[in-house]
């Protein structure tokens, strides 16, 4: 069976990690001072590399062939080898989410008080670590202010303002951040070339787009893709494919759209929008395109000049035809237009769920937008 993207591919050194490097420099500053503190707390958005980094650090703290006044792990010695193929008996890894109940603490108590089998620390990772019960989180607060000098505690948490005070105030905090979207298309172009497959950059970042900001989900899209690509006869995935695959709604109707939108065509928009709707399209996926589109007419407005899009992060999953057509239609309108449209279908977008008649708010918005330009 052949391992998930995000599994075969996790970082083994912390130079492999992507978009957290005030996390990696201050830990890889502290493994070379030999400064290693007996409670870590990695808090952040789901996908960030929390457990990646836990991870990194286990190796890092009980790798045999690492080199003095340096950090990265050999990944050769029994320690790393074990680490890394998930069978070691010195890291303990538990998932709060399904052992959330003191019975589990206590087990993990009791546990601490051996040695490490083989390696120089016992290291136990926590995952989702706010999901402990009451009783749980102080027994295990116990734990945490007087371990043994053999145990590492890694706390990871996507929710912070969950975990009790007195657990964080003895750990050391580090904040881990969404990844932005050039970070996670980097991510994903080393994984295709090691996969050796091409995949264009506007496939990529349309896959970005729709990570949220999590590498795993990310790596976890792309998986899906290369799936789809084996039943494909196609050298290189498009951005098409792409919007296929994942369902999205393609731009070109939203382009279209926003023609009859810039010659004040209300009825034919009106119209224009419960033909593709009847042919199955989801009004909820048909304005969250439309509002993407707008966002990135109006940076388009605000930058004012020709936009290449390898120098511009902030217009994506464009090709160069679509990106054309979409710096014609900026002409028609200035900012404080773009603006306003942008704002009534967002409004539109958050009243459907709402609405009777589903599609009545963007039919509104599209009335209004046409007595805007």
């Amino acid at each position: 069976m052949s391992l998930v993207l995000y599994r075969k591919y996790r970082p083994q050194t912390f130079s492999e990690i992507i978009g957290q490097e005030h996390i990696v420099q201050t830990l890889t500053n502290a493994i070379c001072s030999g400064i290693i503190s007996h409670a870590y707390l990695f808090a952040g958005p789901k996908g960030s590399g929390k457990t990646s980094m836990a991870r990194l650090l286990a190796k890092a703290f009980n790798c045999f062939d690492r080199k003095k006044n340096e950090f990265e792990p050999c990944n050769k010695c029994f320690s790393c080898l074990e680490i890394m193929q998930g069978n070691s008996i010195d890291l303990i890894e538990i998932d709060a989410a399904s052992h959330r109940g003191i019975d589990e603490v206590r087990e993990l108590r009791d546990g601490i008080k051996f040695a490490p089998t083989k390696s120089t620390h016992k290291v136990f990772i926590l995952d989702e670590a706010h999901q402990f019960s009451k009783d749980a989180a102080n027994a295990l607060l116990k734990t945490l202010e007087e371990p043994p000098s053999h145990a590492i505690f890694i706390l990871a948490t996507t929710e912070i303002h969950k975990m009790i005070p007195t657990i964080i105030s003895r750990c050391q905090r580090f904040d881990f951040r969404k990844l932005t979207l050039l970070e996670i298309v980097k991510r994903l172009e080393i994984i295709i070339k090691k996969e050796n497959v091409k995949i264009e950059k506007a496939a990529l970042e349309l896959i970005a787009l729709n990570s949220g900001g999590s590498i795993r989900d990310g790596e976890s899209l792309l998986d899906q893709v290369l799936s789809f690509k084996a039943g494909l006869n196609k050298k290189e995935i498009k951005a098409e494919d792409i919007k296929d695959l994942l369902g999205m709604v393609e731009t070109g109707l939203i382009s279209l759209f926003c023609d009859l939108i810039i010659e004040k065509k209300a009825a034919e928009a009106i119209n224009f929008l419960n033909e593709i709707t009847d042919r199955g399209l989801d009004f909820q996926e048909f304005s969250k395109a439309l509002i993407n589109y707008l966002r990135q007419a109006l940076i388009l407005r605000i930058a004012d000049i020709p936009v290449d899009r390898e120098d511009n992060p902030l217009i994506t999953g464009l090709t160069k035809e679509e990106l054309q057509k979409l710096q014609q239609q900026v002409s028609n309108f200035n900012e404080q237009e773009i603006r306003n449209i942008l704002k009534l279908f967002i409004e539109a977008e958050n009243k459907i769920k709402y609405s009777s008649i589903p599609q009545l708010p963007l039919e509104l918005a599209i009335i209004e937008s046409c007595e805007i330009t």
